[in-house]
């Protein structure tokens, strides 16, 4: 029989739900559980569960239990969750976490660096407390007191190592790598999205390349059910005005996460806050996704479009325009609470004019111009809204089509 080349064996175990990690361990015994990680895993599941009971099974029972032992063997999620240093060393050597610390992304050597080769409930706190304690605080103002946020949300950098450790593919050598930096945290995990996850859908797909290890976490209430997640992690950085999740690196062997840490508005901070007390109404992922497209001045995807009514209905946001031009902007009472007032009226009454400005001084400085060309210039709006506005230029007698319309140009009438 033919031998079969990495990629296949990976497509091959996606279609059949192979899970690396429910996989026994046949040269594992108990012994090879740390007892202090059973305890601490113990503990949480009691916690989650109300079932005091499970506080006198043996650690055998308890793991039998909690199907980590299976068939009488030791799985490879006992291993990654439970397993003693040493154990770990000789029979899942990558089962590893390696922390990083740099002062600045620029430097190539690290000023610190910490190895964590044993089960994940021995470290997970350690992990967290050792990034904690360059956690600066960032501070804002509300009138007469002064507001601090750290810069890494502890919710979003729990999560994402949970994440790290659920999803990574333990097949493939390589350690999951966490470098902090003063102002962002970098997470490198071996073997790529799963199957079936990309950039794009990852935050409503669902599927754990470990389901073992996510059903485990799952039962102390570390993780949820399906073992993502994601959506607590957008929600934070919208909520807290940072950057949005960054997977630009990632490729087939690798997921790259980039998380940057500063505050980039207070003042939509501060509003959504606001919003959020008097409406006493809860917004899903999707809506602070459209409130964020909508504060950046970018687009609101097709995907999210269901939102727009609801947000209107709580007056977050309103709609401008009519017909196809139809355009939606943060809400008259966000520019006022803000103290944009100006910004507001420029950009309900105001942007059509300043955009056929534009168009009219990028004709004037390259002579011609494309309906392309005036995408680059307004990338916010849509070709037909381009184009309504080359319309209404063309009607004024300001601009002429030159050509065929496939091939044509725009330039300025004599």
């Amino acid at each position: 029989m033919s031998q079969c080349c990495p990629d296949m064996l990976k497509r091959i175990f996606a279609e059949t739900g192979f899970d690396f990690s429910n996989q026994i361990c046949e040269k594992a015994t108990i012994d090879d559980l740390d007892p202090m990680a059973i305890e601490e895993f113990r503990q949480r599941w009691v916690k989650k569960s109300g079932n005091k009971g499970m506080e006198n099974l043996t650690p055998f029972q308890l793991l039998n239990d909690a199907e980590l032992i299976r068939e009488g063997g030791i799985t490879f999620a006992a291993l990654v969750l439970l397993g003693k240093r040493k154990s770990l060393g000789v029979l899942l050597s990558n089962a590893e976490v390696v922390f990083e610390y740099r002062s600045s992304e620029s430097f190539i050597h690290h000023q610190q660096r910490e190895e964590f080769r044993a089960g994940l409930f021995l470290f997970y706190d350690k992990l967290w407390n050792l990034i904690n304690s360059r956690n600066d605080l960032q501070h804002y103002q509300d009138g007469f007191f002064i507001w601090d946020i750290p810069t890494f949300n502890e919710e979003v950098v729990r999560e994402v190592i949970l994440n790290a450790v659920c999803h990574r593919d333990y097949r493939l050598a390589g350690s999951i790598f966490i470098r902090q930096f003063p102002a962002g945290i970098e997470i490198v995990s071996p073997g790529g999205f799963p199957e079936g996850i990309t950039v794009e859908n990852l935050l409503y797909q669902q599927s754990p390349r470990n389901r073992r290890i996510a059903e485990t976490l799952a039962r102390c209430g570390l993780v949820e059910r399906s073992g993502q997640g994601f959506d607590k992690i957008f929600t934070a950085c919208i909520r807290e005005t940072k950057p949005l999740p960054d997977f630009s690196r990632t490729d087939d062997y690798h997921v790259y996460l980039t998380l940057q840490g500063t505050i980039q508005d207070t003042a939509f901070l501060r509003f959504l806050e606001k919003i959020g007390s008097e409406t006493q109404r809860s917004f899903y992922v999707d809506d602070f996704l459209v409130l964020d497209y909508l504060r950046t001045a970018k687009p609101v995807p097709n995907n999210l479009k269901y939102r727009l009514p609801k947000l209107m209905e709580n007056g977050v946001i309103e709609r401008i325009g009519k017909g196809r031009g139809i355009r939606y902007v943060l809400s008259k009472n966000f520019y006022e609470f803000t103290g944009r007032k100006g910004s507001y009226t420029r950009r309900i009454g105001l942007d059509r004019e300043t955009n056929k400005e534009l168009i009219i001084k990028h004709i004037h400085h390259y002579k011609k111009g494309s309906l392309n060309e005036f995408h680059q210039v307004l990338p916010n709006l849509s070709r037909h809204q381009i184009y309504s506005l080359l319309k209404s230029l063309k009607t004024e007698k300001r601009i002429k089509f030159i050509g065929s319309k496939r091939g044509g140009y725009w330039e300025l009438s004599e």
